[in-house]
């Protein structure tokens, strides 16, 4: 397993995303995942599936210092002491006493920057969590976020995947020190489809999901959190740390970043840098 160094952490570069997972089933692959090697797991209180990433964590029985565990907190409730609050009820949830990364899910203009962000650095003094990030932070909000921060942030987690240029905001990062983790890495399966991917599985006798995740974790400070219910994806989507994307094949993917789709776009979203 690669490992992304951002300003003090160590994040594992591929874990398990967890959103839209629920129930036993969400249980069982966090537990499945982490039998496989993934030390990575990611959920949020907006996923209303914290408790049974906590279940599978335990049934896994890996040790909790072992792994690395993120959660979020949704954009209502990132105020003073609404947000310690917020994190407190993840703990329980979880079972946990900790988690390794705490992350504002979404920006939100009703709540000062330096209100949340002050919260967040709350939340990390008394040990709720490991280190703290953002999500879905424009390069301006980045900017002034780590500005104001007395404790780095280690990332900001956006929509990242071929079919979308986010390299200015991974530039950002960079320049922060700052890891850039990308959800929805296969583009919700479009990706997949493109010749460039599909000319480099057949090259690498590989699936074109591998190419693609393996195309993130090619490029400095990306961390990637697919998401899966399938045993098999699971196991497939971990198996890219044995070979490597030529500089042409690593060119060829990132030039279908001009594409520019966003997925994940909504009324409360910010108004998103320009590529």
């Amino acid at each position: 397993m690669k490992i992304v160094l951002a300003n003090g952490a160590e994040i594992p570069a591929l874990g398990l995303g967890t959103w839209t997972l629920k129930g036993e089933r969400c249980s069982e692959i966090v537990a499945d995942a982490i039998g496989c090697g993934y030390r990575h797991i990611d959920t949020a209180i907006m996923y209303e599936n914290e408790t049974e990433v906590g279940r599978g964590i335990a049934r896994s029985g890996v040790a909790r210092e072992d792994l690395f565990l993120t959660t979020k907190v949704w954009y209502g409730d990132i105020g003073a002491g609404e947000l310690e609050r917020a994190a407190e009820g993840s703990l329980k949830r979880l079972g946990v006493d900790y988690v390794d990364l705490l992350l504002i899910h979404w920006p939100n203009p009703a709540i000062p920057l330096a209100e949340s962000i002050g919260a967040l650095n709350r939340a990390r003094e008394r040990g709720l969590t490991r280190h703290i990030g953002v999500s879905n932070f424009t390069i301006p909000m980045l900017d002034e976020a780590s500005a104001i921060s007395p404790a780095p942030l280690v990332c900001n987690q956006v929509e990242s995947h071929p079919l979308l240029d986010q390299r200015r905001v991974h530039a950002a990062c960079l320049r922060h020190g700052m890891a850039m983790t990308a959800y929805a890495p296969l583009g919700r399966g479009e990706a997949l489809e493109a010749s460039a991917v599909t000319r480099a599985a057949e090259r690498h006798s590989r699936t074109p999901g591998q190419i693609v995740l393996r195309w993130h974790i090619q490029l400095d400070g990306i961390v990637c959190i697919p998401k899966t219910s399938s045993n098999e994806r699971l196991r497939e989507n971990i198996d890219i740390f044995d070979f490597e994307l030529s500089a042409d094949e690593m060119k060829s993917i990132g030039e279908m970043r001009s594409a520019n789709r966003r997925i994940c776009d909504y009324a409360f979203s910010p108004a998103w840098d320009a590529p």
